[in-house]
């Protein structure tokens, strides 16, 4: 469910832009992004800086379309997207506050979160993430600037890049969770059974 709700905005702006022009497909994508805040605010969650941020970019992409220069090729949009999410995701690494911390702090134990490696594990995690989004922006930068490339790169890039980035948090959780499993027995060994008389 969290991922779903970490990837319908992005995933709304790029199949609407297979289908129409940039303008409703940011829209759209703001629109979804303030439905995964509502969401959140009304199970009483945070509002999460990833979904903030990409409601902010979209709106803000949307806006300049249609005040400043409505001429902007959808190349240039995507690409302006994809800086947008690099900026907010590596912005929160630098502001000590990877973004998946919220997320793993309202879907894991208090236990666990108050472990020494949880926020290690998140820088770890959010680097993926805005890995994924460096090599999304490369590629509709090199789609953008150099002639003849197939516009389809770009959106293999998204596809490629984006599952790894699922798959690797998906995997690296996984990984903790052992870890932390065998740690707690480790140092909480079930007491041993009473000996028969």
């Amino acid at each position: 469910m969290t991922i779903f709700l970490i990837l319908a905005p992005y995933g709304a702006f790029t199949s609407l832009m297979l289908l129409t022009s940039a303008t409703p497909s940011l829209v759209a994508a703001a629109t979804v992004c303030a439905g995964t805040i509502a969401f959140d605010t009304w199970r009483g969650r945070s509002i999460k800086i990833l979904a903030l941020g990409s409601a902010i970019l979209f709106a803000a992409i949307a806006a300049y379309l249609n005040v400043i220069d409505p001429n902007v090729s959808d190349k240039a949009v995507k690409l302006a997207v994809d800086i947008g999410i690099f900026a907010i995701s590596f912005g929160s690494i630098l502001v000590r506050y990877p973004f998946t911390t919220q997320y793993a702090l309202e879907s894991l134990p208090a236990e666990i979160a108050a472990m020494p490696g949880f926020m290690r594990a998140n820088y770890i995690i959010t680097s993926a993430w805005t890995a994924a989004a460096l090599l999304m922006m490369l590629a509709n930068a090199a789609v953008l600037y150099v002639p003849g490339l197939p516009i389809w790169l770009g959106l293999a890039v998204a596809f490629a890049a984006r599952n790894s980035a699922v798959f690797f948090t998906k995997w690296y959780s996984a990984h903790r969770r052992v870890r932390y499993a065998a740690r707690h027995a480790a140092l909480h060994p079930p007491h041993a059974l009473p000996k028969a008389h």
